[in-house]
């Protein structure tokens, strides 16, 4: 398999997601919580949490929000209802909102 073409991130997002790891890693260690019962717990490797932990930006979005939901760290600054509540209104919002961003160019009928 091919490697994958190393991807530039943002200053923005490479510090935001170096932030995560650390969280992610200063609780599992305030837990007292072995990486590997983390991992098993989360339905991950425990290769792919050691990439967690070590801020790897490539990791699966899911899995990094899953190991942070385990640990209790709050993402979105939000409890769970309140998540669910912003998150049917952001839907909702967007059901008003064109599907797209740019209309289709019509194409010139030139056939005779």
């Amino acid at each position: 398999m091919a490697k994958a073409a190393n991807r530039a991130y943002s200053r923005y997002t490479r510090e935001a997601v170096e932030l995560l790891a650390v969280m992610i890693r200063e609780a599992r260690i305030e837990r007292k919580l072995p990486a590997k019962e983390l991992a098993e717990r989360a339905g991950i490797s425990r290769g792919l949490l050691q990439r967690i932990e070590k801020g790897d930006p490539n990791c699966s979005l899911g899995a990094v929000f899953e190991v942070a939901y385990l640990l209790g760290i709050r993402l979105f600054d939000s409890d769970e209802r309140s998540l669910a509540s912003t998150l049917a209104m952001s839907k909702e919002k967007l059901t008003l909102l064109p599907k797209m961003a740019r209309k289709p160019v019509r194409g010139v009928d030139d056939d005779f």
